[in-house]
């Protein structure tokens, strides 16, 4: 065989096996590793610690109002590790998305305390940073029902990848915005029409002690156990380099309480669609 061929060859089984490695856009693979890495630490050095080693500083948590993630984390005296006798936090995926340009994602899933039943969902935002590790930018969780959650050794479910189409973040974000807006327009008069006018089909929406909502009936069980009108006040978020994928969070407040919501956006053939959502309502 001629030494061109046989070096063209080679090029095409390197370039082969590249493609292979790497992973696809919007391939939620390195936010689940993330995660359970995440988990992992937490289970060797204990909640706070493995929380500050892996938030961004800009992160942020409900305690109960929004506030810088560091601060509050920081501010708590060290705990014991689990190995001796401290809090046993475990948590997993069990949904999982991320963006097409690799900066941005999210996991939810079951957390249990101390090896007891699930009885916590949590949602987790990660950015990607410049040197190519992922951290937190969000961290919190609702309390509901885990009986039928998913256990550590099943396989999470993937969030489809957005449009292909890459629109500027700015410009992403200046949409959902656009969207929060409706919604939040919709929801002063009827809050379950506000959610079905932009709620996608695979969505999963979490609040109540119900289990998390992960199909169209489910969500409707989840927004009936909502207030009938909502006033939703948008804070915050961010959007992929790509433009397909953004988070948001802000105030609720309804007849007798309030709280706060996370969101998850997805881009689907030039729309926005709402791929999660959940609200914590601030205790009484």
């Amino acid at each position: 065989m001629p030494k061109k061929t046989v070096a063209l060859a080679a090029l095409c089984l390197v370039a082969a096996a590249a493609a292979q490695a790497a992973p696809q856009a919007g391939d939620p693979a390195p936010v689940i590793a993330a995660e359970h890495a995440f988990a992992a630490r937490a289970a060797e050095i204990g909640v706070a610690p493995s929380f500050l080693e892996f938030m961004t500083d800009e992160a942020i948590v409900f305690s109960p109002d929004p506030l810088l993630a560091r601060a509050v984390y920081g501010a708590r005296p060290a705990p014991k590790p689990p190995k001796d006798g401290g809090t046993l936090l475990n948590w997993w995926p069990n949904f999982a998305g991320v963006a097409r340009s690799g900066d941005l994602g999210f996991t939810t899933g079951p957390a249990t305390v101390n090896g007891g039943k699930p009885g916590i969902f949590y949602v987790t935002v990660w950015t990607r940073r410049p040197d190519g590790s992922w951290k937190w930018i969000y961290d919190g969780g609702v309390e509901a029902d885990g009986t039928s959650a998913p256990g550590p050794a099943s396989a999470p479910v993937l969030l489809p990848p957005g449009d292909a189409r890459a629109v500027a973040p700015d410009v992403a974000m200046q949409q959902v915005r656009s969207a929060e807006i409706a919604l939040a327009a919709r929801a002063k008069a009827d809050t379950v029409a506000a959610y079905k006018a932009v709620l996608a089909p695979d969505a999963r929406v979490q609040g109540s002690k119900l289990p998390p909502a992960t199909t169209p009936a489910a969500a409707d069980k989840e927004l009936a156990t909502r207030a009938t009108t909502i006033a939703f006040g948008p804070i915050g978020g961010g959007a992929s380099k790509a433009g397909d994928l953004a988070w948001t969070y802000g105030d609720a407040k309804w007849d007798g309480g309030r709280g706060h919501y996370v969101r998850v956006w997805q881009r689907r053939t030039g729309k926005w669609a709402l791929v999660f959502d959940q609200i914590v309502a601030m205790e009484k």
